[in-house]
């Protein structure tokens, strides 16, 4: 597929599956673009993503950025998906340890630099694994934040250089959670402990009601995302 038609099947199936079923999307990304993969941060869009594509293409590769500074619990979730599926979730670390990373950048980097952290322990981990596929799929919605307000289903993602597709873009949080219960989808236990976004420890905090639901994530520094979406 040259980049004339690729623009062409973007541009067409982002109109066609605005109003269709994240489900129906799937089913066309995985036939469209075999070589694809998922990308899950084991919060409540993409294990409802997870669950999905298990009933749709159980053999599409889904992997997760391991920081090494996830909770226990986002670890724990990750564990429990694989023994419901059956699978095994591709690992992807970054190039130091958190060790080797405070000896190159200084202690805690996160608090002293949150965005050179993330870049170091998502942006390029997460480049060098998308240079292996020709698309990939994320958990992302309008509604969480105002820099994911204009995500369309399907569009071209220039700063990795493949196909995105977003699923979920038209769902709004009580969708997710009607998905969980009704399939009854393994989920992070922090969600029921006032996380909405989970991240990595060190960043993340509990939202009280009446926050922002993304208020928890980087509190105190003028940063909302970790690079990962434009």
């Amino acid at each position: 597929m040259n980049l004339f038609e690729k623009e062409a099947l973007i541009k067409r199936a982002a109109e066609e599956f605005e109003n269709k079923s994240p489900e129906e999307l799937l089913a066309f990304a995985v036939e469209k673009f075999p070589n694809i993969t998922l990308a899950c941060s084991f919060g409540a869009e993409d294990v409802v993503l997870v669950d999905m594509l298990q009933k749709i293409s159980p053999k599409t590769d889904i992997f997760y950025l391991d920081t090494n500074l996830h909770f226990k619990e986002t670890y724990e979730t990750r564990d429990r998906l694989e023994a419901r599926y059956g699978i095994k979730f591709v690992q992807v670390l970054p190039k130091w340890t958190v060790e080797e990373q405070a000896r190159e950048k200084g202690d805690e980097l996160w608090k002293t630099d949150p965005n050179e952290c993330c870049n170091i322990r998502k942006v390029e981990p997460l480049t060098q694994v998308l240079g292996r596929y020709d698309a990939w799929i994320t958990g992302i919605r309008r509604d969480q934040a105002p820099t994911r307000a204009n995500a369309k289903k399907v569009e071209y993602d220039t700063k990795f250089g493949l196909v995105k597709f977003n699923p979920l873009a038209n769902w709004k949080w009580e969708d997710v959670w009607a998905y969980i219960r009704a399939n009854d989808v393994i989920y992070n236990p922090l969600h029921d402990n006032f996380y909405p976004s989970i991240g990595c420890e060190k960043c993340t905090r509990q939202v009280m009601p009446g926050e922002d639901p993304r208020a928890g994530r980087w509190s105190g520094h003028d940063k909302t995302e970790c690079g990962l979406h434009k």
